[in-house]
Order: C-alpha cells, then sequence, then structure tokens
C-alpha cells in the first residue's frame, strides 16, 4: 500500500473487442482516472476448457472472439510504459507465462486457476510478482498455493480476496476474510471487486486494509462483459479512486493540536473571562479596547 492508499487495478476482461486501439484507450483511460496498473487476460478458449466441455456448450467458443492476440503484448507494454502505470496480465495456459514475461510488472493468477500447481510454480520460477485471487478456494487450498508459490521461488505474492459471482452481492462480500488471510497467510492481502459498489470498496480499504484493489473496467458499456453487471465505467471509479485518496491524506500524525490554516484563527476565539470573541488580547492589539 502506497502513502496515498493501496494500488489500483483496472482489469480490462475481455472488454477490449481485440482492436489494439481500444486496448490502448483503456490503458490511457485507466491511468487517467488515478490506477495504478491495468491488467488483461491471456487465454485460448480450446485451452481453457476441456473437450468434452466445449462439445456439452458448444456456445463456449464464442469465446474466442474475446480473446487477447499475442502479438499485442509489445504495444501494451509500451503503452503502460508511456503512460506510467504497471501492466499485468492473467496467463490461462502455460504457454503464456513464457510469452508474458518480457512485459508484464507482475503475474495475476485468477480464482479458476489457483488449484493448478504447475501454473503456479511456472509463474513463481520467473521471480516476477504474483498476484493471486481466492474466489471460491477455501483457506487450506488457499495456503497449499501460497505453499506451492513460495517453494518456486516468488518472494512478493498479494492475495486478493474476491468472491466469483458476477456482480457480486454485498452481503456475500465477507470483506473481514481480508484479515484472516493476512494472519493465515502472511502476505499483503487485497480486494478483487465484482460488487461495482462504493461502499463495498471502501470499506475494504479503510477498515480492513486492502492492499490492492482490482476492478473490472468498460470504457462506455459497449464492451463484452459489461451486461454481466460487475464492471465499472471510467467516471464512478475516477471519483472513488479520488475519494479513498483523500481519505489517505486526510489521516495525520495522530498529534492534537491546532494545524497551520487554523492558526490565524485561533485569536478569534472566545476569551475565557467574558466569554466573547476575540480574545481580550486580540481585541487589544486591535485597538478595539484601551490598554
Amino acid at each position: 500500500m502506497r502513502g496515498n492508499g493501496p494500488t489500483f487495478v483496472a482489469e480490462v476482461s475481455s472488454n477490449h473487442h481485440r482492436d489494439l486501439d481500444r486496448c490502448q484507450e483503456f490503458i490511457r483511460t485507466a491511468a487517467a482516472i488515478g490506477c495504478d496498473a491495468v491488467k488483461f487476460q491471456l487465454f485460448r478458449v480450446r485451452e481453457l476448457f476441456a473437450p468434452e466441455a466445449l462439445r456439452y456448450n458448444p456456445k463456449l467458443l464464442a469465446r474466442e472472439a474475446w480473446e487477447l492476440p499475442v502479438e499485442f503484448l509489445p504495444s501494451l507494454a509500451k503503452a503502460c510504459e508511456q503512460e506510467g502505470i504497471q501492466f499485468s496480465c492473467t496467463p490461462f495456459y502455460l504457454e503464456a507465462v513464457g510469452e508474458l514475461l518480457p512485459f508484464v510488472d507482475f503475474y495475476k493468477i485468477a480464482s479458476y486457476e489457483l488449484m493448478w500447481d504447475e501454473l503456479l510454480v511456472a509463474c513463481a520460477e520467473t521471480g516476477t510478482p504474483v498476484v493471486l485471487s481466492t474466489g471460491m478456494a477455501t483457506l487450506p487450498e488457499i495456503q497449499h498455493a501460497c505453499t506451492v508459490l513460495r517453494s518456486a521461488g516468488c518472494r512478493d505474492l498479494t492475495l486478493l480476496h474476491c468472491v466469483s459471482s458476477y456482480p457480486a452481492k454485498p452481503e456475500e462480500c465477507n470483506l473481514a476474510a481480508i484479515e484472516t488471510l493476512r494472519k493465515s497467510c502472511g502476505c499483503p492481502v487485497g480486494w478483487s471487486d465484482h460488487s461495482v459498489d462504493p461502499g463495498v470498496i471502501s470499506r475494504a480499504v479503510h477498515r480492513w486494509g486492502a492492499t490492492m484493489v482490482e476492478f473490472h473496467l468498460d470504457l462506455e458499456g459497449q464492451g463484452a462483459e459489461f451486461g454481466g453487471g460487475h464492471c465499472w465505467l471510467p467516471n464512478p471509479m475516477r471519483e472513488l479512486i479520488a475519494s479513498v485518496r483523500a481519505g489517505f491524506r486526510a489521516e495525520g500524525d495522530g498529534v492534537v493540536g491546532p494545524v497551520a490554516s487554523e492558526m490565524e484563527e485561533r485569536p478569534w476565539r472566545a476569551d475565557p473571562e467574558d466569554g466573547l470573541r476575540p480574545l481580550r488580547s486580540t481585541r487589544k492589539g486591535l485597538g478595539l479596547v484601551k490598554p
């Protein structure tokens, strides 16, 4: 967590339409609204689902139109560098780890892949920081994943508590689990938001100390996943990020006493002898009473 609050990560998901210009607009928008990083996903539908699952539900193949072209990666990483934000991506197949390695500042592992040890090891062995979502998982499953990552060389691990429903109901968000994970797993813990509720994110940060906030972003409501109800639009998130940052700037040092902007008004307080403003010494200094 930075001095002015958590790391905000804009998750593009599959809202990019396989359009490089649109991908780059996501990066510019994420930077403009105050994000620290932007995250894409690298998957291949035919390597994401088992063949029998595709035969059972052929409609899943339509998601091939959501796949991010690998050849976009250099341009996306460069755009992030130009905007001064980090570039991250989720690998959903083993070869994706190597394809992403030259470009990403950190890997994000999705909650659906939390139990896939081979993927965890592949990410950890690169020495690149890893962020892992915990949706649907039990505490023993999460602790096992942490052990696998650390045993394979991961030295910079962040967990993201999340609820893998789209959208997530506030009453199911269980933000108190952030503290449970922090104590049980011994690493920073953030919040991966599917609630699209500013109160949930604010509570995750200010009450439970979420060090990272990931959220799904769309540009204008035309993204492939916007209809699911779990994506933020830029302006509401800009306002929320600004509000969270303001909250951290307001914390101060805890020392009780007047701040600089109050000093001019101190002489205009009620005098303890007659209860009238300003202080008698101030009245004398202004020539309002005889010395």
